[in-house]
């Protein structure tokens, strides 16, 4: 007789693989875009100053003409820490609400986030003089995400935005951010992804109640 050789522990670790890519939101092939937009951060961040100086928000260059950087400002950052908090963030709200939208969605409420921030810092914050990163963008995601647990009624909805909105008035109130933290960027943040996510989520609830109208007459 041919001895049986026993697979369990290679199907075991396999599955359990496949268990936390699930987890955080790195299966069907999610984790290629999240390596995607970590990389070319990093590698924005590599380039040195040249690239902050051409791709930051600035009044004086926007002024002059410079109207990307309303959306580039929010890809560079200032050193090495700057960017390491905000891919760690990054990775956080992808394992938290990568599949609360689709890839389109996603970008819009991206780009939506990134222009609210910089028409904001605009008008409404004209202190600030230059400003790099993508924490403002992050606040959008988490806003948005946030406003897509609520209308899913996942478990997890009022824990997410107790935290969220705990954070928002410690940096409103408590004032005792770091100096380079322009908390207005994340106010402006904020306040775009609930209004784009409440935005996509109507819609979604629309489309979901005119097919099951349709279905059942």
């Amino acid at each position: 007789m041919i001895p049986k050789v026993k697979t369990t522990r290679p199907a075991q670790g396999a599955r359990g693989f496949t268990s936390i890519a699930e987890a955080l939101q790195w299966d069907h092939g999610r984790w290629r875009a999240l390596l995607a937009i970590l990389t070319l951060l990093a590698a924005l961040w590599a380039l040195g100053e040249r690239a902050d100086a051409l791709l930051r928000y600035d009044r004086g260059a926007i002024a002059a003409g410079g109207w990307w950087r309303l959306l580039s400002a929010h890809l560079v950052h200032l050193d090495l820490h700057h960017l390491l908090l905000n891919e760690l963030g990054l990775i956080l709200l992808w394992a938290l609400f990568a599949a609360d939208y689709d890839l389109v969605e996603w970008c819009v409420i991206v780009c939506a986030g990134a222009l609210a921030i910089s028409c904001g810092l605009w008008w409404l914050s004209p202190q600030v003089g230059w400003y790099v990163g993508a924490s403002g963008v992050l606040h959008a995601v988490m806003a948005a995400g946030c406003v897509q647990h609520l209308a899913r009624r996942t478990w997890d909805r009022w824990l997410l935005l107790a935290c969220f909105a705990a954070k928002l008035a410690y940096e409103s109130f408590a004032g005792h951010a770091a100096a380079w933290v322009v908390t207005d960027a994340h106010r402006y943040g904020a306040a775009a992804g609930f209004l784009v996510g409440a935005a996509l989520a109507s819609r979604t609830a629309i489309i979901r109640h005119r097919s099951t109208s349709g279905s059942s007459r």
